[in-house]
């Protein structure tokens, strides 16, 4: 049985897309993800929807998840990071919000991708994205 997970973005402000992660309705993460600019590769967040995820040896981030599926996109993955500069298209993980170098982030980044994986437990996995309100 896929282990499913729930990406909920809860606001977009001119530092990014954040959201929560849970697992269930149990949340354990937050996330940072680029502005909307409709799917544009390495620029934009993906649609909201249903996307399978795969785990990932990233030569730059290590052990990961990579997003399947997203139309016209590949190679969209979850990782450590926390400024919207660090996403390329990509979802960011952390444990917190907080603030950078005058900028909203997410923080304790590698300590948030440690727990997802865990939880993820090393095999292939459903992600729902929707958004809290639009």
């Amino acid at each position: 049985m896929l282990k499913s997970f729930v990406l909920l973005r809860v606001t977009r402000t001119q530092d990014g897309v954040f959201g929560v992660l849970m697992q269930g309705s149990k949340p354990f993460a937050v996330t940072l993800e680029p502005e909307d600019k409709d799917n544009q590769k390495g620029i934009s967040c993906i649609p909201e929807g249903l996307y399978y995820c795969e785990p990932w040896a990233s030569p730059k981030f290590g052990r990961t998840y990579e997003v399947l599926n997203v139309p016209n996109r590949d190679k969209i993955l979850i990782h450590s990071g926390n400024l919207e500069e660090h996403t390329k298209g990509c979802i960011l993980i952390g444990e917190s919000f907080g603030e950078l170098s005058g900028k909203t982030a997410i923080l304790d980044s590698r300590k948030g991708q440690e727990e997802f994986l865990l939880k993820a437990g090393g095999s292939q996995i459903m992600l729902t994205i929707i958004w809290a309100f639009k």
